[in-house]
């Protein structure tokens, strides 16, 4: 979940560093389809993954703390030279190792720092969030996985979170 979420075609994202505009729609189009592949992701969940969306609490400061962490891990990734030989490995990675491989960066782990997050926190904590929001603006399919707790969360502070998560994943022009 950690880097495979971000792009899922990073050879397109290659070529387009050279054209900022190319690079920007790439992106766009590749985090536009994020929630889409937590779906699919969580079908492919084991139970204790499961089990760790369905028990992560969610507040509005912890997700603020989501929002603002996925936003600079985000550009930090796709700012790395190796970000496609990254993703690649990674979608190979347990949970564990994604985990242990967040805590081994510097960089990764000073934007966790920042954000009072632990990489636990943000491997369960943003499918966590995300499924939330989707389960609230009612999506209902087997595999999204929220508790009904977070789904009232999400309910609550859509207005709030989801422009937030918009940007966050690109999906509002920057002024």
């Amino acid at each position: 979940m950690f880097f495979q979420f971000l792009i899922p075609n990073p050879q397109s994202l290659l070529s387009a560093r050279r054209c900022p505009m190319r690079a920007m729609l790439v992106l766009l189009l590749a985090l536009s389809q994020t929630a889409a592949g937590f779906a699919a992701q969580s079908a492919a969940l084991g139970p204790e993954e499961r089990n760790a969306i369905l028990g992560y609490p969610l507040t509005l400061d912890r997700a603020n703390q989501l929002i603002s962490a996925m936003t600079a891990v985000t550009q930090y990734l796709v700012s790395l030279p190796d970000f496609q030989a990254r993703l690649a490995r990674s979608a190979k990675l347990t949970p564990a190792e994604r985990r242990a491989q967040m805590e081994q960066d510097p960089t990764i782990s000073t934007i966790l720092k920042q954000n009072s997050l632990t990489a636990r926190d943000y491997l369960v904590g943003v499918p966590t969030l995300r499924m939330a929001l989707m389960a609230a603006q009612g999506v209902e399919a087997p595999t999204v996985v929220a508790s009904p707790s977070n789904v009232a969360f999400a309910k609550a502070n859509l207005t709030q979170l989801k422009p937030k998560m918009d940007q966050a994943d690109g999906l509002v022009r920057r002024r």
